[in-house]
């Protein structure tokens, strides 16, 4: 999940540039007088104009190139309401997270809602529980988040075959490129589909591979890792350096409690752990969290049984100059010289490295 916030249109003849400027008028509603709402060009994740809610509403009027993909977000939410820009005037209730508009921009909101409803039911159920509660059936809440997040690879791949003649599947891209590859957005270049040069489509392939295999994060593999030192839920300190050497293999898993694909990959990770522990394998979490509780609260519903340690500086974390940390789920593989063998190992490909080195 990157720093920047992502999430979600009639059929269009052709998508030439993006020069044309075109007229927005966004308006809304909301219960959080004060609060200051932000209006998002997603093509590029910058903030095009800001306001504080007053008397329950909000307006953003200006011009921006034609088609392109927009936001409303509400500062401390973690939701961002996404339209394109296609000249019809949009009016947002945040209390509902629903948009009125064009045909495209209702269909981009509802798929939107649609993709998030299992995730946020199955919050609203956390919330509900116990700590002790959550304990108990750990397990059980790890399979139920896992089926969620599958299902909604499955739900944004769906998109990608129903409306390949529209825009919609841009506001869904970074999700469609992290299960399909990079390869996928080449293939739909050549394919010429309508949407295959708007630029969110690019910014979405442009996070992912950086994500995935940036060339000055794999200038570390074959560098000796370089220790760090935060406290751990119960305020002690430790390094990384604990764990490494005498025959041990450490993965520093960096991650937060409120990225999704944290939590995603989590179930993948502690199957390696249980697998190959006992052979060898360490796992060291360094969170990007900014929030203690979320954190430990995180660690809890996931059951992670391994050292966790943050400075809580979110993005400002001492790991992300040292590593060129820019997005996570992000991790290094460290040996028992201390050298880094790998990077960024996720789902199977974690699996299979860690079989060539412990077998079966």
């Amino acid at each position: 999940m990157k720093k920047v916030l992502l999430t979600a249109a009639l059929v269009v003849a052709a998508l030439p540039t993006m020069a044309q400027q075109v007229k927005f008028s966004v308006s809304g509603i909301s219960d959080n007088n004060g609060k200051m709402v932000y209006l998002i060009n997603q093509n590029n994740s910058s903030v095009i104009d800001s306001t504080a809610v007053a008397e329950g509403k909000f307006s953003f009027n200006g011009e921006v190139d034609k088609d392109a993909l927009m936001g409303v977000r509400l500062k401390e939410s973690g939701w961002t309401t996404p339209f394109f820009n296609d000249g019809t005037p949009v009016t947002i209730n945040m209390n509902e997270k629903t948009l009125k508009g064009s045909p495209l921009n209702e269909k981009v909101t509802a798929y939107d809602l649609e993709l998030d409803r299992p995730l946020s039911a199955f919050r609203t159920k956390l919330s509900t529980m116990s700590e002790d509660e959550k304990k108990a059936k750990g397990d059980e809440l790890n399979k139920e988040l896992q089926k969620i997040f599958d299902d909604q690879i499955t739900f944004v791949n769906k998109i990608f075959v129903d409306e390949r003649n529209t825009l919609i599947p841009v506001a869904f891209a970074e999700l469609y490129f992290y299960d399909n590859g990079l390869e996928a957005f080449d293939k739909l270049q050549q394919e010429k589909v309508v949407f295959a040069n708007h630029p969110a489509l690019k910014k979405a392939r442009n996070v992912v591979a950086k994500a995935l295999a940036p060339a000055e994060k794999a200038a570390f593999i074959g560098q000796q890792f370089t220790d760090l030192e935060m406290a751990d839920p119960d305020g002690n300190m430790h390094k990384i350096s604990e764990l490494v050497g005498e025959g041990k293999w450490v993965l520093v898993d960096f991650w937060a409690s409120w990225c999704g694909p944290c939590r995603a990959e989590m179930p993948n990770v502690l199957e390696a752990y249980n697998k190959y522990h006992n052979k060898g394998f360490e796992v060291v979490g360094v969170s990007f969290d900014q929030k203690k509780e979320a954190w430990v609260k995180g660690i809890s519903q996931l059951k992670l049984p391994w050292l966790q340690i943050s400075d809580l500086k979110g993005w400002n974390c001492a790991a992300a100059p040292i590593y060129k940390i820019d997005g996570i789920p992000d991790n290094i593989l460290i040996d028992p010289q201390g050298k880094i063998t790998d990077r960024a190992l996720r789902a199977k490909a974690l699996q299979n490295r860690l079989q060539e080195i412990f077998g079966e």
